[in-house]
This record gives structure tokens, C-alpha cells and sequence, in this order.
């Protein structure tokens, strides 16, 4: 990497763990661009919950592929792809340094790397089949079926995301392969010469700035902003899937008392974070530089001097 000039920068890291503060930090120093990274920061009216970064907070630096969703449409890691390597070659046309920042493992890689996504030919009476099953026994058991075949894929897909759920009983129950073997020789070879700098902290403080973030989003209206989509009617479709949207939900529909709902809040970011740290620490090339403000500045020089900006 030191031969060739940096292409993209991408800034990974658990939730809270000051992405959005060094983002803006590296694209002041080599004249960069930020693209989101974060798969419900795509989404319009979800700014509270997803802590998606303000008009103050960006300090004139083009953001882009926020607020381009609207919360009832779905959207694919298969399109972000398209759209975030067309970005990157806008972005390099006006001599700029591209900078994706965001948790969204899956999304970083899949720009990153040849991450190519297949085209299965469906079997339509097959995958009725499995939505029939879900109308009778629900999400909950369909994913328990799924723990049971292929505990690795389900420890990864919540049970409210039933299309993944079903996806990925079709490939073990109709083809014999879980969804990781699908995916072992996918997303190795990198396409661009890029640097991915990871945000990683002490885990109990870690849980202690999530716990607090969750205060401040509440302080700042998040109850408000999840009632406004609840409003709406907006259920059942990916954005309000999303950590801080579904316990609130939960509260409103009456499931929960709202002190469980925070909680709950909590502990799903707590274990949001764990997981994100597994995915970038097993799937990513990443250059880990912990939340050391110091040492950022350090690394920055390095980088700096390394490559030649």
C-alpha cells in the first residue's frame, strides 16, 4: 500500500465509537469527500435514532447518500454497491479523496472488494411456501428453524428480517449450503488500493458511550421521531427494523413499558457493537487505531507521509 496512492478511505468501527468526529477530521486534512456507510442513514426522518450526521457536524464537508430513502422504500446492499462505486469515481474526478464512513459491515465490504452478488433462479411455489409458513407460525420460529440448520446465518439476521430468514433457509433447505459457504469466496480481492482505518475502544467504555448515547438521543427526541413514522402507519418494512425504531415501536404498540423499551435499546446497541467489531476483525483488511485522539493525529501524519499527500 505504501507504492501506490491511497484511492478510498473507509472509517469503520461500532456504533459510538467516534466515526463521525474522525471523518470529518480526515477530510479536511486530504481534501476528501464522505460517503455514508451506514445502511439506515439512507433513510429520510431516521436522524435521532441512527445518530446521522447534522448540517453543523459535517462543517461544509460534502456528505453524500443520505436522506435519499424514504422510510417505506426497501434497499439493497446490491444497489448501495452501484451507487457508492459510481460516487467514488465522481469524487476522484474532482481530486478529491473518497472517505466511506459507517457501521454497516457488509456494505463497506461489498464496495471495497469484488463482492459479487448472484442471481439464483427462484423457485416461486418453493419460496410461497415459506411465506405461508411464516403467516402461520411467525418470525420467531421460522428463525428458530433456521438456528437449528444453520446456527452462524441466523446468529447474524434478526427474526424480524424474514426475507433474509427465508433466504437462507432456501439455501440450506433446497440447495445443502448455508449462507456463509456462499459467501467464502466472495469478497476477498480488493478493487481499489484503500486504507480502512477501525475506531475501537476499551468494551466497557465502549457500553458506557452507547448507554449515554442512548440518553442523548432520547433527550434530543427520539420518542418524537419513532412516533411520527408509528404515526404514519410506516411497519413492516427494513427501516424501522433498525436499533432504536423497533423497541420504540414496541413501547408504542404497547408491548413494552417505555423504561423496558430504553433498555432493551441499550442492550441490542451493546450487542449491535460486538457484532460489528467480529465482522470488520474477520472480513476486512482494517487498521485498527482506537479512539486515542493522539494517536489519530499520529496515524494521520503517518498516512500523510506515506502516501504522498
Amino acid at each position: 500500500m505504501k507504492e501506490k496512492e491511497i484511492e478510498v478511505v473507509a472509517i469503520v468501527g461500532p456504533t459510538a465509537s467516534g466515526k463521525t468526529a474522525l471523518s470529518i477530521k480526515m477530510a479536511k486534512e486530504f481534501n476528501g469527500e464522505i460517503i455514508n456507510g451506514d445502511s439506515m442513514q439512507i433513510y429520510k426522518g431516521l436522524d435521532i435514532g441512527t445518530a446521522k450526521v447534522t448540517k453543523e457536524e459535517m462543517e461544509g464537508i460534502p456528505h453524500h447518500l443520505l436522506d435519499f430513502k424514504e422510510p417505506t422504500e426497501s434497499f439493497s446492499v446490491a444497489e448501495y454497491q452501484t451507487l457508492v462505486r459510481a460516487k467514488i469515481r465522481e469524487i476522484q474526478q474532482r481530486n478529491k479523496l473518497p472517505i466511506i464512513v459507517g457501521g454497516t459491515g457488509l456494505y463497506v465490504q461489498a464496495v471495497l472488494y469484488d463482492f459479487q452478488f448472484t442471481k439464483e433462479d427462484v423457485d416461486e411455489e418453493a419460496r410461497k411456501k415459506y411465506y405461508d409458513e411464516l403467516a402461520k407460525i411467525g418470525p420467531e420460529a421460522m428463525h428458530e428453524r433456521l438456528a437449528k440448520l444453520d446456527p452462524e446465518t441466523a446468529s447474524h439476521i434478526h427474526p424480524n428480517n424474514t426475507r433474509r430468514v427465508i433466504r437462507a433457509l432456501e439455501l440450506v433447505e433446497l440447495h445443502g449450503v448455508s449462507k456463509a459457504t456462499e459467501e467464502l469466496n466472495r469478497g476477498n480481492v480488493p478493487l481499489y488500493n484503500h486504507l480502512i482505518i477501525g475506531m475501537d475502544m476499551d468494551r466497557e467504555k465502549l457500553y458506557e458511550r452507547i448507554n449515554l448515547r442512548v440518553d442523548l438521543m432520547m433527550e434530543k427526541g427520539l420518542l418524537q421521531e419513532v412516533k411520527s413514522l408509528w404515526d404514519r402507519n410506516i411497519r413492516n418494512v427494513q427501516s424501522v427494523q433498525a436499533i432504536g425504531y423497533k423497541e420504540l415501536y414496541a413501547y408504542f404498540d404497547g408491548l413494552l413499558s417505555l423504561e423496558d423499551a430504553i433498555e432493551q435499546l441499550k442492550q441490542n446497541s451493546r450487542r449491535y457493537a460486538k457484532r460489528q467489531l467480529t465482522y470488520f476483525r474477520n472480513k476486512m483488511d482494517v487498521q485498527w487505531i482506537g479512539n486515542d485522539w493522539a494517536k489519530i493525529e499520529a496515524f494521520s501524519k503517518n498516512f500523510i507521509n506515506q502516501e504522498g499527500n
